[in-house]
């Protein structure tokens, strides 16, 4: 249950097509459901404003498929599922119509494509390299009802790539800017952008990037006002806070 669906519950007890006892009854029945191996909460969406969501790595496939169908008989929307193995994909599949995503092992049943925010999020890359914690970053925010401009490959070692969509950059109410290496990116869109950077350290490197190290700890130290930093390779992460950002200022319906 999300926060509209509690609305519309309150709005059939207040038209009289809904008694408050049978209200009552739904949202008791509500909560949580044990499932053994795992406690799926139905009242992330009514607390949060989104659905639980699925981390699918350490997770068997079956496991994953239970949980998913406990979400779909309580009429879940875009349930996101994220590190997700091409292996559990096919499991999954083979019980419901799962949108599977193979770069970033994203996977979305029963999408929705809906815009409930009136800002859009841009997702930056420095390279190409980087396209998996992207597209996680990107398909985590579309899910949550937001509007993404992708602007990939765009580093620093061709600063010129990225000036060129500066238009898109001011039009933009958050952006994250994803990058490996030294993570330069992140200070330069922080010092063109006058709205909130969040800025996600990839794994992308060589030797002395230490798996990512190197990029987080130059984020960290950023010298550009406003820029906030995940933890590396959490594309996920950096999507979700962005769709808050956006629907601070309310949703379109």
């Amino acid at each position: 249950m999300n926060q509209l669906d509690a609305l519309s519950l309150l709005n059939s007890v207040k038209e009289g097509s809904l008694t408050p006892e049978q209200a009552l009854l739904r949202l008791r029945l509500e909560p949580f459901e044990d499932l053994g191996y795992a406690k799926v909460d139905h009242h992330r969406g009514l607390r949060q404003g989104a659905a639980e969501v699925i981390y699918g790595a350490g997770k068997t496939p079956e496991q994953i498929a239970g949980i998913v169908a406990a979400m779909l008989q309580h009429e879940e929307r875009n349930i996101l599922i994220t590190r997700m193995s091409a292996k559990a994909a096919t499991v999954v599949s083979e019980h419901c119509d799962l949108e599977y995503h193979p770069i970033p092992r994203v996977g979305l049943v029963r999408r929705v494509e809906e815009v409930t925010a009136s800002g859009s999020i841009a997702v930056v890359s420095g390279g190409t390299s980087d396209l998996a914690v992207c597209e996680e970053a990107a398909l985590t925010a579309e899910a949550l009802g937001n509007r993404v401009e992708r602007i990939y490959d765009v580093g620093v070692a061709g600063l010129h790539r990225l000036l060129a969509h500066l238009d898109r950059l001011m039009e933009a109410k958050v952006i994250i800017a994803v990058a490996g290496m030294e993570g330069a990116l992140a200070s330069v869109v922080g010092g063109l952008a006058d709205c909130p950077v969040i800025a996600v350290p990839t794994s992308v490197g060589y030797g002395a990037s230490f798996h990512g190290l190197s990029a987080l700890l130059s984020m960290l130290n950023s010298c550009a006002s406003g820029v906030s930093v995940v933890n590396i390779d959490n594309g996920f992460g950096a999507g979700y806070l962005a769709s808050m950002i956006n629907h601070m200022g309310g949703t379109t319906k």
